[in-house]
This record gives C-alpha cells, sequence and structure tokens, in this order.
C-alpha cells in the first residue's frame, strides 16, 4: 500500500496487499475483513513458489592458492572442478583458505558460466521465471529493468551478498502483494473509491491498489508521479497498463519511503541487513508484533525471502521477522 509516511509503509494509508498497500490503517472494519488472497492465508512456511535449490548462474574465478578473495565470491576449485562461495571472510577476506578445508569461510554451490543480464541486474531473467512461475504476462522482467534505470543503486550498493540480498527482499515482499505477480489491480472492487482525501475531491478517479507494490491513495499516486515525471494523479490507470510504470512505483517506493519503520526498505537491507524491518515499511502497523493473520502474512514474507535468497545463491542473514 502506500502510506503518507506515517504509521506504515507501501501500506500506510493505502491497502495491504492485494486490498492496497497504504490503506489498511485508515480503512473501516469492513474494508479490513476483505477477502485474503491464498497467500495470505497460507500455513507456516507455505510458498507460492517452488521450493528450489541454490542458484545455478553466476560469475565466477578460478581458485588460485595464497589469494585472498573478498566476501561473496565463487570461485571454481580446479581440483575437483566444485564451486565454492565466499560466506564469511577474516582479517584478509578468505585468508588465503582452500574451499575443501576451510568450511567456515567457504560454501559448496552450484554455478556455470552463464554471464549476467544486461545492465547488472542481479537477478536474471531465468531467476526470476523461477521465482513467478505463474506470473501475470503483465508483469516482464523486461518492465523490471526498464525500472531500475530510474532507481539505479537498487541492488547495486554495498557489495555483491547484500544486492542479492536486497533483489530477494524486494521481490519477496512483491510476492505477498500480488500472490506471486498474479493480480495487478486489487481484488476487493468495493473499496474501489475509497483510496480519496480530501473525501469527495478526486472528481471520479480512483486510486485503488495497483502493481506490484498495490500504490494507493491519491496523494500517493501524485507523489510517485511526481517523482517519476509522470501524472499518475490524472492518469492513475499506467500502473496497471504499462509494466515499466507498474514497477517504477514499486521501486519508488521500496527507495524512498519509509511507512512507520525508521528507515526506507532500501535503506534496511543495504545498512541494516534487517528484512524484517522491509516488513515494517511496507506493512508493519499489520504483521510486526502481530497475531492470526497478520502473524502468519509476515512469516509467508520471510519464507518467501529465503526461498529467493536461495535462487540467487547467497544466505539470507539474520532479522528476518519485525
Amino acid at each position: 500500500m502506500n502510506a503518507r509516511i506515517t504509521t506504515r509503509g507501501p501500506r500506510a494509508r493505502a491497502g495491504r496487499g492485494l486490498l492496497g498497500w497504504f490503506g489498511l490503517l485508515c480503512l473501516p472494519a469492513a474494508a479490513y475483513a476483505a477477502p485474503q488472497t491464498p497467500t495470505d492465508l497460507a500455513p507456516s512456511g507455505y510458498s507460492s513458489t517452488a521450493v528450489v535449490a541454490p542458484a545455478a548462474t553466476c560469475t565466477f574465478v578460478t581458485w588460485t592458492r595464497g589469494v585472498n578473495y573478498s566476501l561473496g565470491t565463487i570461485v571454481k576449485y580446479p581440483p575437483n572442478n566444485q564451486y565454492y562461495k565466499l560466506v564469511n571472510v577474516g582479517t584478509n577476506g578468505s585468508d588465503g583458505t582452500d574451499p575443501t578445508i576451510s568450511t567456515w569461510y567457504w560454501q559448496p554451490t552450484n554455478c556455470d558460466t552463464t554471464n549476467p543480464p544486461t545492465g547488472g541486474f542481479v537477478v536474471t531473467e531465468a531467476q526470476f521465471n523461477q521465482m513467478f512461475p505463474n506470473r501475470n504476462p503483465f508483469y516482464t522482467y523486461a518492465g523490471l529493468v526498464a525500472a531500475i534505470r530510474s532507481y539505479p543503486n537498487f541492488a547495486k550498493e554495498g557489495g555483491d551478498t547484500i544486492a542479492r540480498q536486497e533483489a530477494a527482499a524486494f521481490l519477496a515482499n512483491v510476492n505477498q502483494e500480488t500472490g506471486g505477480l498474479v493480480h495487478i489491480r486489487e481484488l476487493n472492487q468495493a473499496n474501489w473509491d475509497h483510496y480519496c482525501q480530501p473525501q469527495g475531491s478526486c472528481g471520479g478517479k480512483q486510486y485503488y491498489g495497483r502493481g506490484p507494490i498495490q500504490l494507493s491513495w491519491n496523494y500517493n499516486y501524485a507523489s510517485a508521479g511526481s517523482a517519476l515525471g509522470l501524472d499518475l494523479l490524472n492518469n492513475p490507470d499506467l500502473v496497471a497498463t504499462n509494466s515499466a510504470i507498474s514497477w517504477q512505483t514499486a521501486l519508488w517506493y521500496w527507495m524512498t519511503q519509509r511507512g512507520g519503520a525508521s528507515n526506507t526498505p532500501h535503506q534496511a537491507m543495504v545498512n541494516l541487513r534487517a528484512f524484517g524491518e522491509t516488513i515494517r515499511a511496507i506493512n508493519g502497523g499489520i504483521e510486526c508484533n502481530a497475531t492470526g493473520i497478520g502473524h502468519q502474512q509476515m512469516l509467508n514474507r520471510g519464507a518467501y525471502y529465503r526461498n529467493f535468497a536461495a535462487i540467487l545463491g547467497v544466505a539470507p542473514g539474520n532479522n528476518q521477522t519485525c
């Protein structure tokens, strides 16, 4: 959802998930009881995407004795032609360790010679398709890559490990919001006319949840449009009809908005390395320190994050709840 940057994240003053990122806290009780998606009602640990082994696509270097590698480096070990990733470092990076002996430093991983995708995004199109096997054709990989040009620091800061963790975190939250990139528009049509403040000032236009972040409320459409150089206030349906613009609104929230948190989701991953804080920024008012469905939604996000991190071949780190 999309908050007015007060008590919640993309939901602050917007709906949750398919209800609209920014509406739950401001909607009447009847609206809060809107039908939940299968993702919302999933048991603990359930994922709408297939659980998979670590990614098979990476960039590697051939291991050489005595070289000190940096965190996140993947090497091919010549004696057995297997791949290892540096997951912990000492005073001098890998400290000249042997991947088959120093298991605290190194972790086996899968790899092939596929090059990184054009534009440098850490998620390849094959990995994206693996994450969202049932996605709506509207949510294209090309649209996401195009949108990233508006926020070039997304999944680019802090080194390769943090970049992959951030990409996994962003896509995990998107997965929760859209039922696996299936839904484009908020499902509860009874609420479509409710996202207007001051009430009655929207001239018949509707600002219900649309896109990966379920952008909601007239002021959020105005703010996102202003940041992106688009007139979303007068043309809100661009978020549901143009894939690149739709992804841009999701990145706008991720990179610039905090909801009820102290950091934007981007800052939470880069500076704090805390996936749980991204939940707080997006839907903390409903899911953080909650019980029942809200608590389950938080657990679902964590499960999606761990799954996507595995696809990207990176450890998820700690601080996965809020």
